[in-house]
């Protein structure tokens, strides 16, 4: 997702509690850096202060809903009268939280968001044995639940989403942690490497050398390979 927030100590609390709930987020501390992180990411929800440096958030706000993404908008700020919230409304806002805030409420309205964009997708995904339910947070082999640390979990999900398809490291780097993390870091080889350790026999990710990770079907089992 991405925050747009000009108080840095505030955009980095939201990020580091955003993390804790295993979802990755980009920070922008002003318009212009929001616009650029739009052309050339795609995000699935975006958090807007209105009042930020450059194009304000009511600016970027337009341009989203210009765009035809359908990126849902939850507007944070401290404009808190009832003609603020009307027009953040009106400019396409699906949501409106004011400051002071608690991070669990936000957190919480975060989710609805994407519980309402979500339903026109199965809340369900099943490949290989595994049943994965984005919204409970759960996971299951064959039956079994298997406990997984957030991290393990949102690459899975990664993995899962591309119905078998290969995922880069690098793009895995991209959506389970955030713009800030190591392109250089074995984080992505060492997660995996626990996830399919966590999942267990017969190995359901498979290693495509020089290529990256897929989820390996019933009748093409996978093989650990060099994680």
């Amino acid at each position: 997702m991405l925050i747009v927030e000009d108080e840095p100590l505030l955009a980095e609390g939201i990020r580091d509690g955003l993390r804790l709930e295993a979802i990755a987020a980009d920070v922008a501390g002003d318009g212009d850096t929001a616009l650029e992180l739009l052309d050339v990411n795609g995000y699935d929800l975006a958090v807007l202060d209105r009042d930020i440096p450059g194009p304000s958030g009511d600016e970027v706000a337009r341009r989203i809903v210009a765009s035809g993404s359908g990126i849902p908008i939850l507007m944070l700020t401290a404009a808190d009268r009832l003609d603020d919230k009307a027009s953040g409304f009106e400019l396409g806002a699906d949501d409106y939280l004011t400051k002071p805030f608690e991070l669990r409420e936000l957190v919480l309205r975060l989710r609805a968001l994407d519980r309402r964009r979500g339903r026109s997708r199965p809340p369900v995904r099943e490949i290989g044995g595994l049943r994965l339910d984005p919204f409970r947070r759960e996971v299951f082999r064959d039956g079994r639940y298997v406990a997984l640390t957030r991290k393990q979990f949102a690459v899975l999900e990664v993995l899962v989403a591309a119905e078998g398809g290969v995922v880069s490291a690098e793009e895995l780097l991209e959506r389970a942690w955030d713009e800030n993390a190591d392109p250089f870091t074995n984080a992505v080889r060492i997660t995996v490497s626990a996830l399919r350790k966590r999942l267990g026999e017969p190995w359901l990710i498979a290693t495509v050398p020089g290529v990256g990770y897929r989820i390996a079907s019933g009748d093409d089992p996978g093989t650990p390979g060099h994680a």
